[in-house]
């Protein structure tokens, strides 16, 4: 049999039963829709999570400390709440117990560590962000940063607000990656004479002025005190922690100290490692270091990288799960197509028959009955594609990131094909082994 006669043959059968052609493919739609979101929806959580972290260095490591009796100005999510960046921060690993070996190498006697033993009383400094860059190996570079709430006015409001405000050190904007949309960010000057100028993320200087070009070398009064807008950040992003730079002002760390918290912060020291693969030996040896200022206390340690990993490592759980799903009605829907090709060989027992005394042979069969499951499963796949590119918009809705591609399209199509295809070899297969008298007697 040419093929040209054996796929007008299998258009034929399938044209005649549009119904059930529908009903049997309905598995390998649903297979097939399911595939392609998983696809979509496990490559925008990949850029999602990207995009979450992608204003924090891999080689960051936030060290903060908190006691009971801490007020809320140094703590509040950001920079200095180790919640969020350049570290990131926010529950992981803690520094605790002795130093081993009674003291850190050398005499343990290190700068500012005078009045610092004080366990209720501890409030890191930069004499100590100097100790851990000069006694902990492989760092490339260290910031210290605080964050507190300040009521603020200026630009277009027509209230007072109040706003995050970040203390940071000139280098911050770099181990952050953080760009300027215009204007230029804090710079050493700026915080060795206390200045009062601002940098404002992308969402506040829209709040407050309209613009970013409004809003630089503006005014923002924070907390009743004039400060010259010197900059505004490119748009960010929510970040991991779920605050974004883009909602704070950031000023001098000591301008802060200054003129916002005084002696009551509660800051964060921030590490960056030259290599990220020397990140736990780096903790703790700054761990041992703060217990050499710190005895007893416990610092909240965490770095960036392992809540990467921790964010990846659950997203591609999910897109497992959803794999496994998918797999699953994959074959439902490949056993519906076997048992439906199954009645179909018993009901055209006379068919076979028939097409074997006009002398195809059995390879004709064989092919005729897989061409038939092949063009149902192809049918359900372009089925399960629409269907799929219909629901993106409603699951868009619940907050997801979906992510439809070519790619994923395709390979959909391709395991609904496949799937139907080897499903639907056995009863062609059986078809095939018909004997031509016996399939012409069959009533």
């Amino acid at each position: 049999m040419r093929l040209s006669e054996l796929f007008r043959l299998v258009f034929l059968n399938l044209s005649q039963n549009k119904f059930k052609v529908i009903l049997t493919s309905i598995g390998i739609v649903v297979g097939t829709a399911t595939i392609m979101m998983v696809i979509a929806i496990g490559t925008g959580g990949k850029l999602e999570v990207a995009e979450q972290f992608k204003n924090l260095n891999a080689g960051a490591i936030d060290i903060s400390y908190e006691s009971s009796s801490s007020s809320s100005s140094g703590n509040s999510g950001m920079p200095g709440g180790g919640g969020g960046f350049p570290g990131g921060g926010g529950g992981g690993n803690q520094g605790s117990g002795g130093m081993p070996g009674g003291g850190f190498p050398g005499g343990g006697m290190m700068g500012g560590a005078d009045n610092r033993i004080n366990q209720e009383d501890v409030s890191l400094t930069e004499d100590d962000m100097d100790d851990l860059l000069v006694f902990v190996p492989g760092l490339s570079d260290a910031t210290i940063s605080f964050s507190t709430k300040a009521d603020c006015d200026g630009g277009e409001l027509d209230d007072t607000t109040n706003y995050t405000i970040a203390g940071v050190k000139d280098n911050y904007a770099t181990l952050s990656n953080m760009e300027l949309s215009i204007g230029e960010f804090m710079t050493e000057e700026n915080e060795e004479n206390k200045e009062k100028v601002c940098v404002l993320g992308y969402n506040t200087a829209l709040e407050i002025f309209g613009s970013a070009y409004d809003a630089y070398d503006g005014t923002v009064y924070i907390d009743n005190r004039p400060y010259t807008v010197s900059g505004v950040l490119e748009e960010m992003g929510t970040v991991a922690s779920g605050i974004s730079p883009d909602d704070a002002i950031f000023i001098p760390y000591a301008t802060g100290v200054k003129y916002l918290t005084g002696d009551d912060v509660s800051p964060t020291i921030t590490l960056i490692a030259e290599d990220v693969n020397n990140v736990d030996s780096i903790i703790t040896y700054a761990t041992d270091v703060l217990l050499d200022s710190y005895p007893n206390s416990e610092f909240t340690i965490t770095d960036a990288g392992s809540k990467m990993d921790a964010a990846m490592a659950s997203n591609d759980t999910l897109t497992i799960l959803l794999v496994a799903m998918a797999v699953i009605v994959f074959i439902v829907g490949g056993i519906g197509i076997m048992n439906v090709l199954f009645v179909s060989v018993k009901e055209r027992t006379n068919e076979i028959g028939i097409l074997k005394a006009l002398g195809c042979k059995q390879a004709d069969i064989l092919k005729e009955f897989v061409f038939e499951a092949s063009c149902i499963s192809l049918i359900g796949a372009l089925m399960g594609v629409v269907i799929a590119l219909g629901i993106t918009p409603i699951i868009e809705k619940f907050s997801v990131r979906v992510e439809l591609s070519i790619s994923g399209a395709i390979i959909s199509l391709l395991f609904g094909v496949i799937t139907g295809t080897i499903f639907g070899f056995y009863p062609a297969y059986k078809a095939s082994k018909l004997i031509p008298i016996v399939a012409l007697n069959q009533e």
